[in-house]
């Protein structure tokens, strides 16, 4: 049920007072609070960035990050407080993971989590990101949590405190190729070495992209690959967003060795695929300055009154998946107990936003078509439901809906008159299309909080397709997961996806804050692909505009090879621990030998289900009523 924020009567910042004593007109939902950060750039950074742009304002009046005010919580935690007129003091804490596991920085972060080992796929090897992926998604999920609390106090609740942990986070990144690891039944695809880019005759490296079986055969048939090449390349092509890797023919590799760019264009235009040139960092700086938000709130205007919401069905409940500490919403629960989200999503982006608002308590209703998500039947499944599937979306209700049909949009709109959230990711333009834009669903619900987690958020020219590699190729991300000396390659790993999820639910969250801070106005919240690739860049790029060189130096965070598996240093350790050959010792005793030098490494996570009893976790990992592996929530309230 939809829940305005008049029935409340106090919120944060309510009695914000401007310099002449009149009250301050809330436009952004931290508007006329204040933050305090302390600990190391690496944990606070994101959070800080995002809490300013969101409204709040730094302690001592700096227009930048948030600054310390002398407290010192060490190198291991990040600490937070917002507090303001009417607003009793919410603090945060951001930890790396548990203390003395040998979880302390990016590095040891992603060997522990199964992160290198899944990124490393398609090298043949573990590898770590050259970029600090985990911090940045932890830094925004604590932005999460600190909005969630904020919800739940306005609505009745009384957390005070928000933790989050990096190992945590790094979980919920490799969440889908965990369930999929320990699942029922083995990988459709094979899990090898390769997969795109490719590079044509001209010496131009691009990502194609296609979804549809029959644009990618026509478009190789037109540069001349072999036939069974073709066939027997799709489905690894297919599924590299679910395995990390694809182990194409190398026939097809070589056929676009023997066009130029130009044709191979013409031949993805005449398809119906889409190519994309790789773009460098410093491309990318030189394009955008760097300023925008990476999220946009926009009030709609007032509409009419709601109608009765259709019944939806359950698609499970996860069990023995640790949920946080209680205490964030109304009645001691979880922050968003009471809220309705109306989830019209495909793939990932979407999905795990909404997936996201669910651990925080909110009822999430899935629209899908007829018959069902086709998703629920892709391998590997648990209990007959793909394990995938599952990780982002167990625990959330559904109902079937042909949008193509008149009579079911409007049984969409009568959901979407009830609900507090309506999220969706379809293409560009089609809710307009349909009549379902935030504009005509708000004539039916004054209050409604309308998400759309999109590719480009309409900043570039001539976009390519706003999927994952897609933009990580536009945007030069490719540059700078690797080292110097490496080819700037996209990763495998879906990094814009989840981390675009990620900003997907910040986006809602400040939404619902913002209705609460003015009478139960509804909000516009728009995310993108393009806002997450902005986020993890922007060191990088702030460094190619300094003059500086934005990749880290070789080598970097590249395992270490031992006689049974692999070893990471923390970054801090690395050149050190290069120094020694380790390949003769097994895993235990090379970590001993670098630990009596003082220095610091972990094992590197190679088999992803025996994460669940891996004692370096600061959280359990259950299994949910499928029997899927389930990753624990990244933040606790209390």
């Amino acid at each position: 049920m939809a829940s305005p924020a008049t029935r409340h009567s106090k919120r944060p910042g309510d009695d914000t007072r401007r310099s002449d004593g009149s009250p301050a007109e809330v436009r952004r939902p931290l508007d006329g609070l204040s933050c305090d950060l302390a600990g190391p750039p690496a944990l606070t950074d994101v959070v800080a960035d995002h809490l300013r742009r969101l409204g709040a304002r730094p302690r001592g009046g700096d227009a930048g990050a948030g600054t310390s005010s002398g407290r010192h919580p060490g190198a291991d935690a990040g600490e937070i407080v917002l507090e303001g007129a009417g607003l009793a003091r919410l603090t945060g804490r951001i930890v790396w993971g548990q203390a003395g596991t040998g979880v302390e920085d990016e590095a040891t972060a992603q060997a522990v989590t199964g992160v290198m080992g899944v990124h490393g796929r398609r090298h043949g090897a573990p590898r770590g990101l050259g970029i600090d992926y985990l911090a940045c998604a932890t830094g925004v999920l604590t932005a999460q949590g600190l909005l969630a609390a904020l919800v739940g106090r306005a609505r009745g609740g009384g957390a005070r405190h928000v933790t989050t942990a990096v190992d945590r986070a790094g979980l919920l990144t490799v969440s889908q190729y965990l369930a999929a690891a320990g699942a029922d039944e083995p990988e459709a695809v094979e899990l090898a070495p390769g997969g795109p880019p490719f590079l044509s005759a001209d010496d131009v490296v691009f990502e194609l992209e296609t979804l549809d079986p029959g644009a990618w055969a026509a478009f190789w048939r037109a540069l001349d690959a072999p036939t069974e090449a073709i066939r027997a390349g799709w489905r690894p092509f297919q599924f590299r967003y679910a395995t990390a890797c694809a182990p194409l023919p190398p026939e097809l590799h070589r056929a676009t060795r023997t066009h130029p760019m130009g044709r191979i264009g013409q031949a993805a235009e005449a398809a119906g695929a889409e190519v994309c040139r790789l773009r460098t960092l410093a491309e990318r700086a030189r394009e955008d300055a760097g300023g925008a938000d990476p999220w946009f709130l926009r009030p709609l205007r007032r509409g009419g009154t709601p109608t009765s919401t259709p019944t939806a069905t359950p698609t499970g409940t996860p069990t023995g998946t640790p949920t946080g500490t209680p205490g964030g919403g109304p009645g001691g629960g979880r922050p968003l107990e009471g809220i309705t989200v109306l989830e019209a999503g495909r793939r990932i982006q979407a999905p795990l936003a909404a997936h996201l608002l669910g651990r925080l308590g909110a009822r999430v209703i899935r629209v899908e078509p007829p018959g069902g998500d086709p998703l629920r039947g892709m391998p590997p499944a648990c209990s007959g439901v793909s394990a995938r599937w599952l990780a982002l979306n167990r625990g959330k209700e559904a109902v079937e809906i042909d949008i193509k049909a008149a009579a079911d949009r409007r049984r969409l709109r009568e959901l979407a008159a009830e609900a507090d959230v309506f999220l969706h990711n379809w293409a560009p333009g089609k809710a307009a299309a349909l009549e379902l834009d935030a504009e005509h669903l708000a004539a039916a619900n004054r209050s409604l909080v309308y998400a759309y987690t999109g590719g480009w958020a309409d900043r570039i020219a001539d976009a390519p397709m706003g999927t994952d590699f897609m933009v990580q190729a536009r945007t030069g991300v490719g540059e700078a997961v690797h080292p110097a000396g490496e080819p700037p390659v996209p990763s495998l790993m879906t990094l814009l996806d989840v981390l675009g999820g990620l900003h997907g639910t910040e986006a809602v969250l400040a939404g619902l804050l913002l209705r609460e801070r003015t009478g139960g106005r509804g909000v516009r919240v728009d995310s993108s692909l393009l806002g997450a690739a902005d986020t993890l860049l922007a060191p990088a790029l702030r460094r190619v505009r300094q003059g500086l060189s934005p990749r880290p130096a070789a080598g970097f965070r590249h395992p270490l090879r031992t006689a049974d598996g692999w070893i990471a240093p923390s970054d801090a350790s690395s050149a050190a621990a290069a120094a020694h050959d380790l390949r003769g010792l097994c895993t235990e005793e090379a970590l001993h030998r670098l630990r009596s030098q003082g220095l610091t490494a972990t094992a590197v996570t190679t088999d992803l289900p025996g994460l669940r009893h891996d004692p370096r976790l600061s959280g359990q990992i259950g299994r949910d009523a499928h029997g899927a592996l389930a990753v624990p929530d990244p933040w606790s309230f209390a």
